[in-house]
């Protein structure tokens, strides 16, 4: 459950929530805190890795080899992780997730358990559709509801590690009419001088 929480609430690619240790983790008792995420583990085939292994350890995606990507998160996900950590530990290096065997979660593995989680979760009519198909459509789903939120596409961006402009072609619609959000931010701004239209009591449109 903790694992797809951090693609949900952080917006994590699975990538480098396979990557997160402890002490990437600010995590109080209550509250709002922290994820500091610096590494991803990406699926690249045992063939193309110097160890051997299927994964690599790679970089943010997009960044700098020792970029920094820091990510606020909700006291909904701190307090999934707390749990988390106080009900199974950490690997030896401090992983928050890995196999019963201390490896790397492979991609079938916990896609295995997500339809399954799927099948439960939603009605048979809704399994048949493309709600929530993929474990990576809750970081779409994150991502979207912070835009629907009305948080400036900017600044989403830089906590999702995507580039404004990709994430404005992929996530328009999220954009789009939101006229609303905006007056009010701005009649908040102008000190409710503006009426519910925008405009000034008594101005004609």
């Amino acid at each position: 459950m903790a694992l797809f929480a951090c693609m949900y609430y952080a917006m994590m690619r699975p990538s480098e929530v396979t990557a997160l240790r402890e002490e990437d983790c600010d995590l109080p008792a209550a509250g709002w805190e922290r994820v500091t995420l610096g590494g991803s583990t990406p699926t690249v085939g045992s063939e193309w890795t110097d160890s051997g292994q299927v994964h690599e350890v790679r970089g943010l995606k997009g960044r700098p080899r020792k970029a920094k990507r820091i990510i606020p998160i909700p006291p909904e996900l701190v307090a999934i992780l707390r749990d988390h950590i106080k009900r199974f530990g950490v690997a030896p290096d401090g992983r928050l997730f890995r196999t019963e065997r201390g490896g790397t979660p492979h991609k079938s593995g916990y896609v295995r358990t997500w339809k399954l989680a799927r099948a439960f979760a939603l009605t048979p009519q809704q399994v048949g559709t493309q709600l929530a198909k993929r474990p990576y459509d809750l970081r779409h789903a994150g991502i979207s509801m912070r835009l629907n939120a009305g948080i400036p596409a900017t600044q989403v961006a830089q906590w999702a590690g995507h580039r404004v402009e990709v994430l404005l072609k992929i996530y328009a619609k999220c954009i789009d009419g939101q006229d609303h959000l905006w007056r009010g931010l701005i009649n908040g701004a102008l000190g409710d001088s503006a009426g519910p239209d925008g405009c000034d009591d008594g101005e004609a449109m």
